[in-house]
């Protein structure tokens, strides 16, 4: 039984995000990718109007990633492994999605509408996402802290997963972004964390991180 097609629609926001990964969203037009693809021009703007629009439906590809896989169980209690988990799924969402991180200030600002999609993605859903993991870490005893420390911490937390990749290419300007970027970054976040780690959990909590090695050294 052969595959179903994939519908050019699909493959344009596909092609699109391979192509922004590689080369950079700035570097690549819509005449970039629809030779890629091997479509005409006309092919492209019969379903989108313009690159802008593309890359708005691939945040809604990011927006959606991250909302499934950081939901709360509804069958379960949470543990110490849906901790690392959640932050291997923003690191991952990243990774796929890694060009609206390497200039996302400049991409909105080009982007008007993924702009006000992102912040009320951000300000709305998302920061309710991570309230509602604090507290239900903080419930089951894994995180010890007080309600009033959730919201600075998840900023900081935030901070540290939206900039990542970026500071990683400032300190590292020899290295490319790799799977190793993505352990740094979730190392760094564990160590915000670390101080509000029950004591009953800190051992599961120690094996966990040293699943993500740090920086060996400080990086020049």
């Amino acid at each position: 039984m052969s595959k179903p097609r994939i519908k050019t629609y699909d493959r344009i926001v596909q092609a699109s995000l391979a192509l922004f990964n590689e080369h950079g969203e700035r570097s690549i037009t819509t005449n970039h990718i629809a030779a890629h693809l091997e479509i005409s021009p006309g092919n492209l703007y019969y379903h989108f109007r313009n690159k802008e629009e593309i890359v708005y439906q691939i945040f809604l590809l990011y927006r959606g990633f991250i909302t499934e896989r950081l939901t709360l169980p509804p069958d379960r209690d949470m543990n110490v492994t849906d901790l690392v988990n959640y932050l291997d799924t923003a690191f991952e969402a990243m990774w796929r999605f890694r060009f609206m991180f390497y200039d996302l200030p400049g991409l909105m600002a080009r982007n008007p509408q993924m702009q006000a999609g992102y912040h009320q993605f951000v300000n709305d859903e998302l920061t309710s996402l991570l309230e509602g993991h604090f507290k239900e870490f903080i419930r089951l005893g894994l995180l010890t802290m007080a309600l009033e420390d959730i919201e600075p911490l998840s900023v900081n937390i935030w901070l540290i997963v939206k900039f990542w990749f970026a500071f990683e290419q400032t300190a590292r300007p020899n290295e490319p972004i790799n799977e190793a970027s993505s352990h740094r970054g979730v190392h760094q976040v564990l160590a915000l964390l670390k101080p509000y780690v029950s004591a009953e959990f800190m051992p599961a909590f120690r094996t966990l991180l040293s699943r993500h090695p740090g920086p060996l050294s400080a990086p020049r």
